[in-house]
């Protein structure tokens, strides 16, 4: 597994505890702009067990000039998601990021909230297929259940 993969003007490694900071203000921004239809409070509420989930996960972040500008994590071959800084989106970032995941493992899962359509079309483009739908215990939102299946699958 390399740890860095310069994927043009910016490298995609692994967290470093250093990195926590930016990766939580980057979680929190963009889930909040993403899902304006859960309450803020919810988010803010599960800051303090993601900050804990995070370095116990696989999670890669993207540098930009010495700067986190995303992050992706993973678990079990299964996407908790894909985050990146509100001014950095639309560069590519997001897509390369899921393209590491896609390197390193055959098949891949998520869960991807229906009102998100941008996010739900951004997987759709990058060859994920919807398998079922489901209802979010926690936020009682409707997501979606989808794979990617990897090469000759």
């Amino acid at each position: 597994m390399s740890a860095q993969t310069e994927q043009g003007p910016f490298v995609i490694r692994a967290l470093r505890e250093q990195d926590l900071p930016a990766v939580l203000e980057i979680w929190l921004s963009a889930n909040l702009q993403a899902h304006g239809f859960i309450p803020e409070k919810y988010w803010r509420g599960n800051l303090p067990l993601v900050r804990r989930m995070l370095p116990r996960a696989q999670v890669l972040v993207c540098e930009a000039q010495g700067k986190i500008v995303g992050f992706s994590g993973i678990n079990d071959r299964h996407i908790e998601g894909i985050f990146v800084d509100a001014p950095m989106r639309s560069r590519g970032i997001g897509k390369a990021l899921l393209n590491e995941w896609k390197r390193r493992f055959p098949g891949l899962t998520l869960y991807v909230y229906e009102k998100n359509k941008s996010a739900l079309a951004f997987y759709l483009r990058e060859g994920f297929s919807k398998v079922r739908r489901q209802r979010d215990e926690e936020t009682g939102e409707m997501e979606c259940v989808m794979q990617w299946p990897g090469a000759g699958q």
